[in-house]
């Protein structure tokens, strides 16, 4: 018995299946994935990371923007749609040919681990992301202990650098919007 295959969608039936179930997909050269809901945890993180963000960014008048996980990424390359946790975009904002509400242009983009998650996050999805001419930092934090990896690409190169940190005490250090945030704030009304 042959199992049922699903056609694959076009980007534009891709678009309207979002739009009539108001649920989010992430799309991978005509596949979609569901996308479940996060934790409380998770959620937190995401707001915080969000806030922190927006906030510093605002205080040093800069050029970029933080974009939270409403916003999709377009990874032309690869024909991928997917929802990362945060981004921020520096200077003006570009978006996808097909499609006017995706970005293609983050410099920083951000993702909360889950148990789920965490292997295609550090795995599939980062090899997604590093298809991103614009990217150069890539940042995951953890949702159980306060824990966040910073993986950095150097100046017209493909090499990649990681620094971990570790502990509420901690400071996390973003080369590349030239910021830092406290794990003490990160990790704000998360219990770990």
């Amino acid at each position: 018995m042959k199992a049922h295959k699903l056609p694959k969608l076009t980007v534009q039936e891709y678009i309207q299946q979002e739009v009539e179930s108001g649920q989010k997909y992430e799309y991978h050269n005509g596949e979609i994935f569901a996308l479940a809901g996060g934790s409380l945890p998770h959620g937190l993180l995401c707001g915080n990371i969000y806030s922190l963000l927006r906030n510093a960014l605002k205080a040093k008048q800069s050029d970029c923007k933080p974009l939270n996980g409403e916003i999709k990424l377009h990874i032309a390359e690869k024909k991928s749609y997917v929802y990362p946790d945060a981004m921020v975009i520096c200077g003006a904002i570009e978006t996808a040919k097909d499609n006017e509400h995706a970005v293609t242009n983050p410099k920083l983009l951000v993702e909360v681990l889950s148990k789920s998650t965490a292997d295609y996050d550090r795995g599939d999805k980062f090899y997604l992301y590093r298809q991103v001419s614009s990217l150069q930092e890539y940042v995951l934090i953890e949702q159980e202990k306060a824990v966040v990896e910073v993986f950095y690409k150097r100046q017209e190169t493909d090499l990649w650098q990681i620094k971990r940190f570790e502990g509420l005490e901690d400071v996390v250090n973003l080369q590349s919007i030239d910021l830092e945030i406290k794990m003490l704030d990160l990790y704000e009304d998360i219990q770990i």
